[in-house]
Parts: structure tokens; C-alpha cells; sequence
């Protein structure tokens, strides 16, 4: 059975993905430090705590396993934090990302798969974002993910391993059975911070800006479920393993949905009373972010199955209500 390294895969989108490469038939280590992820998130396959950045800990890994495959998900990814401690960002994405690699090089592990964001592009230029678009990334977070694409293609080229990168646009949803999802402190994405109002942990959400140049005025963006990103990344290693050559991916629906909208949406599905603020625009936001996916379908053979975000927040809600309470049984 071939073994697949999941780097970060007690997190949130390395565990939705680790469960489907798992329940396809590979063998899974998830290789995890624990600083954002949780130990419970880990359920499938086995579970190895270590950091990236330690070199005893990748030597006794890498030493132990045959890796078929790298799937690299172990990365910092809250934008404001990456700005007041850029230097922890930078260690946690940049160097962890080069220690791996140089493992990736030493051990002869043929491919890598990482996990990359749309942030690289910065403020969008153009609508639907496409692969050509200028990468200028507006804060360190952003850099960092860049600084990571541009080591992977440097390495590989002087290497020879393979790899496809993945830009996520926005994440979100949950695993269809509420096995895994978004579990951060605090929460930063916009949909899981609204269903934290729906259970009562927050008391209300502020939009920032509603005098956009967009179908309601509030911003639009491109929401992307973790299922799909999931067979993505399956789709991926199929690519790879069939000689596919080295690629860079937008992930992303093509379809946008405003901020007004998904406030609505939780609404109608939770049922819950949303309070809602309205501040002032955030300095980079731009109106409206949607993914050119175009590539990825082709290059993937891939279909995203979840277009409607009704679906996307129904299976995030049932999730947030399941953690609400394993929050509260933790206190």
C-alpha cells in the first residue's frame, strides 16, 4: 500500500484530506506539531507529532517511512496574525517548507503537493482571477506561500521530483459525516465567525464596507469546500503518478457569493438571529475575488461538487454546533 505523508493534517483542510486519501485505499501518516491542529482532528491513519523545523524529529520520520507522496498542508494562515509576528510566519512556512523539501530531496520522494493560496496574487486585478494574473502579495502570509511556490519549482528543477501546486481561494464547509472541520482560535474566515454568532459565542458580525461596486454593495468571494479541495489533491497524485508534469492550480468554484448573501444564508439555515455591524472597508480588500478554474479542471479531470453555498454553510453549521458543545465540555 503506498504511504502518503500529510504534513499539518491535524488542521482543518489536511484532516478533510486525509480522511479521503485514506478512504481511497492509501496509507496515511499525519506529521503534525500541534501549534494550530488538533490531535482529535487526526483520525485516519497514523499520527505522528513533530515539528517540520526540527531536524531530530523529520530524521526519525523520514528515517522510519517510505513516502510514495507528500501532501503539505503544515502552515500559519491567519493574514492579520502574519503582520504583528511576520518572523513566526516566516518560520513556520518558509523554513519548515525548506526543511521538508531537503528531506523530499535526500529520501527521493517523487512527489509533493502543496498547498498554496490565492493570496499570492494580492489585490485582484482582474475578475475571474486567472493563473497569468501579476503575484503581489500584500501581506507576509502571502509572501510566505509565494516565497514557498517559488522553492518548490526551484528545487524540483534542480532535483527532479514533481509536484503540482494548489492556490486555495476560500475554504470552507465541512466533512459531510461532521468528522472534521474549521477548529481555530480564534476564528478568522468569514463563514465559520458568522455560525460562531448562530451558537452564541460571538454576540455579532461586522461587515467591512458595504458601498461596493457589487450586487449588494458587501464584498464577493469565491467559497471553495473542503471535499472538493479534498478530490482535488487525490486527483492530483493520480496526475503526478501518471506523468503528469509539474503544474500550478487555481482552486475555486468560479462563482462568487457576497457577503450579504452568506449572512443570509446562515440565517435560513440555522434559523438563529444574526446580528450584523457594518465598519469601515479594510485597507487590500478588494470588491470581489473569484477563482479561474479552468486549469484545474482540465488538467485534473476534476469537477467541484459543492456549487451552491447553502450546502457549504448546512454542512459547516452541523459541524459548529458539534463543537460548540466539545468546546464547552473541554472548559
Amino acid at each position: 500500500m503506498k504511504k502518503i505523508l500529510i504534513t499539518g493534517g491535524a488542521g482543518y483542510i489536511g484532516s478533510s484530506v486525509c480522511k479521503y486519501v485514506s478512504q481511497k485505499g492509501y496509507k496515511t501518516v499525519v506529521f503534525d506539531n500541534l501549534l494550530r491542529g488538533h490531535r482529535k482532528l487526526a483520525k485516519w491513519g497514523t499520527f505522528i507529532q513533530g515539528d517540520l523545523t526540527n531536524d531530530k524529529d523529520t530524521t526519525k520520520l523520514f528515517t522510519k517511512n517510505k513516502f510514495h507522496a507528500v501532501m503539505h498542508f503544515a502552515a500559519l494562515s491567519s493574514v492579520g496574525e502574519s503582520s504583528v509576528k511576520p518572523d513566526l510566519y516566516y518560520q513556520n512556512n518558509v523554513i519548515a517548507t525548506k526543511k521538508l523539501l531537503d528531506n523530499v530531496v535526500m529520501h527521493k520522494i517523487p512527489y509533493i503537493i502543496f498547498s498554496s493560496s490565492a493570496s499570492v496574487y494580492g489585490i485582484a486585478k482582474t475578475v475571474p482571477v486567472t493563473l497569468a494574473h501579476p503575484l503581489s502579495p500584500i501581506n507576509p502570509y502571502g509572501r510566505t506561500k509565494l516565497v514557498c511556490e517559488w522553492m518548490i519549482q526551484d528545487y524540483a528543477k534542480a532535483y527532479g521530483f514533481r509536484y503540482v501546486i494548489l492556490r486555495y481561494f476560500n475554504a470552507a464547509g465541512a466533512d459531510i459525516d461532521s468528522d472534521t472541520g474549521s477548529w481555530h482560535t480564534p476564528e478568522t474566515a468569514l463563514i465559520p465567525v458568522i455560525l460562531e454568532v448562530a451558537t452564541g459565542e460571538r454576540n455579532s458580525i461586522t461587515i467591512f464596507g458595504n458601498d461596493y461596486n457589487t450586487v449588494d454593495g458587501t464584498g464577493v468571494r469565491d467559497y471553495i469546500h473542503v471535499y472538493d479541495l479534498a478530490t482535488a489533491h487525490l486527483n492530483a497524485l493520480s496526475y503526478l503518478e501518471n506523468g503528469g508534469e509539474a503544474c500550478v492550480l487555481n482552486l475555486g468554484t468560479s462563482r462568487g457569493y457576497s457577503v450579504k448573501q452568506v449572512i443570509d444564508t446562515v440565517r435560513r439555515i440555522t434559523k438563529k438571529k444574526i446580528k450584523v455591524k457594518v465598519g469601515e472597508r479594510r485597507e487590500g480588500d478588494p470588491a470581489e475575488v473569484i477563482a479561474d478554474n479552468k486549469m484545474a479542471k482540465k488538467t485534473l479531470k476534476w469537477k467541484p461538487k459543492y456549487h451552491d453555498i447553502g450546502e457549504i454553510i448546512r454542512s459547516d453549521w452541523i459541524w459548529h454546533e458539534k463543537l460548540a458543545k466539545l468546546k464547552r465540555d473541554l472548559k
